[in-house]
Order: structure tokens, then sequence, then C-alpha cells
């Protein structure tokens, strides 16, 4: 039995606004793919009860960023930056299509991959990924949560941050804080210990563009900041699971020892990588195929938009 055409999406309350104001261009183009179609588009209110609800509501439901909890729904999350979008049957980041899909750097027109990283290079970072070095500190940027290691890490955060700075005890190892994270009384007093303990650890907060125009190399769970560090030519070291690992070095699949090695001597694909993960593996919200994009991706995920 085909399932009733209805779509829920349920946001958080600004963007609910937004929706509802016809001012939230990657929802809109949602409708436009679905309602020529004979959908109907609901937007609700983004709470546990709600997305509970849902599940024994007919039709279909689009969750920002939280989980799909039953077999009818899916999430959306933003691909980094604007106006990349994805589409997804789970909000886990490393289990997204494109985590699954190798990445053949041979396949990708290098010339067209740099020209389109060059304008973005410039739109995002006005100009500061210009003029860039590998001769500063290894950045570290930091999440949340710095205590506890979690199913998808190797090590919990302050480990992470401790066996760097152990390793590599003659560069200047520049920790990160997160500039929208409150940080406990006990991750304060682990972070003093650890600078303490390593002379050349220093802690800042925010200060990410500054950092991976001189950095070596990004150190990190799976924070954002190593997929920007791709458009400075920075290569990666992952301590946790994340969708952009493919031309990472990730310490679940070689080990602490042999990420760092391998980081260390790599100069992956930069551009070509960014250009296959972003234009070739999301949907742009302001392209004039996005409804196509939006319908095979919601076919793709088992959804009957016919």
């Amino acid at each position: 039995m085909a399932e009733k055409k209805i779509l829920r999406v349920y946001l958080n309350p600004d963007m609910l606004d937004h929706a509802r104001n016809g001012g939230f261009n990657f929802v809109n183009r949602i409708a436009n793919a679905l309602e020529p179609r004979g959908f109907r588009i609901e937007f609700r209110k983004n709470s546990d009860v709600e997305r509970l609800k849902s599940a024994g509501r007919k039709g279909y439901s689009l969750f920002l960023m939280d989980d799909p909890i039953h077999a009818k729904a899916l999430t959306m999350r933003r691909s980094y930056f604007y106006p990349f979008w994805r589409i997804e049957a789970s909000a886990k980041r490393w289990e997204f299509e494109v985590a699954q899909t190798p990445f053949d750097a041979a396949t990708i027109d290098g010339a067209a991959a740099t020209d389109w990283a060059d304008k973005w290079r410039k739109w995002l970072f006005k100009g500061e990924a210009k003029a860039v070095s590998r001769d500063g500190p290894i950045y570290v940027p930091l999440q949340g949560k710095l205590l506890r290691q979690r199913s998808f890490q190797s090590t919990s955060p302050v480990e992470m941050l401790d066996l760097t700075a152990t390793r590599f005890p003659a560069h200047v190892i520049l920790a990160g804080l997160h500039p929208g994270e409150v940080y406990s009384e006990k991750e304060r007093l682990a972070l003093d210990g650890l600078r303490q303990k390593h002379p050349n650890l220093t802690i800042t907060t925010g200060d990410m563009t500054q950092a991976l125009k001189t950095c070596r190399l990004v150190v990190t769970q799976n924070s954002s900041a190593a997929f920007f560090g791709y458009f400075f030519h920075k290569p990666a070291v992952l301590f946790g699971k994340i969708d952009f690992h493919h031309i990472a070095s990730n310490t679940h699949d070689l080990g602490i020892d042999d990420a760092f090695t391998a980081a260390l001597g790599s100069q992956p694909e930069f551009d070509r990588y960014l250009y296959w993960f972003t234009m070739m593996n999301a949907i742009r919200a302001d392209a004039e195929d996005c409804e196509d994009q939006i319908l095979k991706t919601l076919a793709r995920r088992g959804w009957q938009v016919d």
C-alpha cells in the first residue's frame, strides 16, 4: 500500500519561522519538488514529543539533524557550508552515503576542481586561504565532552590532546576550544593539568582561520575545522568517525602512531576531494536541478515520490 503523500518537516523555532515565511530556501526546494507530485507539506516544531508522535502519523517525516526514528523518516543536515545539504537515513555523519562511497581522485578534473575550490576559498575565507604556510603549530580543534570517549571516538578528546603534545614536544600544540561550547570545571581543570604537563601546549578559543593558515597538521576527533583545513591544503588526523574521512589519516583504520606518520607524509588531492565531496555528493540548494536531486535522493532512500 502506497504511503500517504504528506511530508512533515520538523524544525527548530528560528528555522520553523523562516520556513513558514518562505525564507528557508532548501525547504522551499523540497516543497517545490514534492507538491507537484501531490504532496502536502507541513512544518512542525522539532521536539522529542513531536518526533515520537511522527511515527504514528501517516506520511513521511524529515528531521533537522536528529536521528530518523522510524522507517518513514529521514534527516537533513547542512553539508558544512551553504548552499549544500544532505538528506540521509541516519543522523550519524559517518553513516552518510558519501562516507560509504569510495573516492577516486583520478575521476575528477583537477583544473575544474581547483577553479571551484579557489572560488570557495575566496568566498569562505575572504582571501585568508591565499598565503598559507605549514611551519606553524599543530592545530587541535576541540569540540565538547572533553573527558568522555564516545562510541565513534578512539580516545577521549583530552587523551587525544595529551597524546599529540607528547608525540610532538618540539612543536607548539595549539588547542582551539569551540566558541559555542560551555566547558565544565572538570574539563577546565583537565586542560590546566595538560598545560602544566606540556610546555608546548597553548589553549585558545576560536581563531580557526588563522590557525589553518599556518598549522602543519590538524588533529581532531571529527571537527569541521579539519574539513575546512582541506581548503588550506592541511592534512588531518582523525580520532573520530566522520563523513569526510577519505583523505584523512584515521586512527580507527591505521592506529594512532601510523595515522600521525601517514598524515605528516601525505599530500592528498585536496581540491579534487572537496569538489567530489561537495559538488558531486551533496544537494546544492541554489542549483537549477535541485528539485531533481532531491527527488532522486528521496527515492534512493526508499520514499515513494511519484
